[in-house]
């Protein structure tokens, strides 16, 4: 079991967020979970490339695939799949920018190439000597890029929500939701039942507010933790 530094990170919106920093348990078996199908995946490419293909082009191929299984592999699930990859999915770990705003391709990318001076010598020890040491949990990569790993709290499901459980609406136009305004919510949705009813009512109706005019098919009665939820869930 994990002691939780918490830490409170205050959004472009001027919203405050509070999160929860990953410690080394939870980064270990998320690591640990991504090695595993790293491995699958240079398996496949490497009886695909030496065995169904075989000669140069063969190794050509594979040599592209390793690198893009131990390189594009996090690099893609971080910025396609809201920085999570399959083993921080798992373990409920998401990479964010310092500022709590979603990683972006340029952040991602660098994180990833330090990782070659974390993995040193062979099993991680620069890094995990480095989360221990650094007062937010950051690896080299993670100071090099400007990025914190954070725990996603999931949060008791409100009344609302379990009297109106029904899946993301797709009719919905996200597209001018920026990312900014998509991780205050979502961090306001991991962290509400922490806050007192006026002030998370308050918070709730102000940053529904700001989105809202955004979102093109949204009903206009819907509740604003209601509608916060509906997109997260789209945009997850």
């Amino acid at each position: 079991m994990e002691i939780e530094d918490r830490i409170t990170l205050v959004a472009p919106e001027g919203v405050e967020l509070h999160i929860v920093l990953a410690g080394v348990a939870s980064r270990f078996i998320a690591i640990s979970i991504d090695i595993l199908v790293e491995l699958a995946l240079i398996g496949v490419a490497a009886i695909i490339s030496f065995a169904a293909i075989g000669g140069g082009l063969g190794i050509a191929l594979f040599a592209i695939a390793l690198f893009v299984s131990l390189y594009g592999y996090y690099v893609l699930f971080e910025v396609l799949a809201s920085g999570r990859t399959p083993g921080k999915r798992m373990t409920h770990l998401r990479v964010v920018r310092e500022n709590g705003a979603p990683v972006d391709l340029r952040a991602s990318a660098v994180r990833n190439l330090v990782r070659l001076v974390d993995i040193l010598p062979g099993t991680y020890l620069v890094g995990l000597a480095c989360i221990l040491i650094t007062r937010r949990n950051q690896r080299l990569g993670d100071l090099a890029a400007g990025t914190l790993v954070t725990r996603d709290v999931p949060p008791a499901a409100s009344s609302s929500s379990r009297a109106q459980a029904v899946a993301a609406p797709l009719t919905w136009d996200l597209s001018a939701v920026t990312t900014a305004e998509l991780s205050a919510a979502r961090h306001f949705l991991v962290r509400r039942d922490a806050l007192e009813p006026q002030a998370r009512n308050a918070l709730a109706e102000r940053l529904a507010q700001g989105i809202r005019g955004k979102v093109a098919g949204a009903p206009a009665n819907l509740e604003a933790e209601r509608f916060l939820e509906e997109v997260v869930n789209a945009k997850a």
